[in-house]
């Protein structure tokens, strides 16, 4: 029977070959000279320590930019609330999102269903399985979980016959 898995992973190396690019290209740029900005990644968050929020706009931009051009999907990265750091610097934290959120599974499950189409969908963790006879009617799933617009970055791996 076919299946497929849906699945948000990240690739941690990808994203460190972002950060280190967009590190290398804030101490070459003459408008951050002079200033103490760093870009650091712990665990599952980056953290970007710098002046002030102009810079912090402009760290973000090439963030975001860094991780397109890494083929790293940016809607992985979640932009929590400005914070004071030491002195008179500024901190911003991202969070980077990795599995689907049970409620977000519940939601692609529904979807799914009231599609009509003739497939099974499991809730496997923070993965989903989709199962079913037609290869047709799997591909057809791929393309309204795409189109539902989640908002988290979904690859779809182990598709079988």
């Amino acid at each position: 029977m076919p299946s497929f898995d849906v699945v948000s992973r990240l690739d941690h190396q990808e994203i460190d070959n972002a950060i280190g690019n967009a590190s290398r290209e804030i101490t070459t740029r003459y408008d951050f000279k002079g200033s103490d900005t760093t870009i650091e990644k712990k665990e599952n968050s980056i953290i970007v320590i710098t002046n002030d929020e102009m810079k912090a706009g402009q760290v973000n931009d090439m963030l975001v930019t860094h991780f397109v051009r890494r083929k790293l999907d940016p809607l992985c990265l979640k932009k929590k609330d400005l914070e004071k750091a030491g002195g008179n610097k500024i901190r911003q934290t991202y969070d980077l999102i990795e599995g689907i959120e049970q409620s977000l599974c519940k939601k692609i499950t529904s979807d799914v269903k009231s599609s009509k189409l003739k497939v099974q969908v499991k809730i496997n963790g923070n993965e989903l399985r989709v199962d079913g006879k037609k290869k047709d009617d799997l591909q057809s799933v791929m393309k309204l979980i795409e189109d539902s617009n989640i908002g988290i970055p979904i690859q779809f791996i182990n598709f079988r016959d």
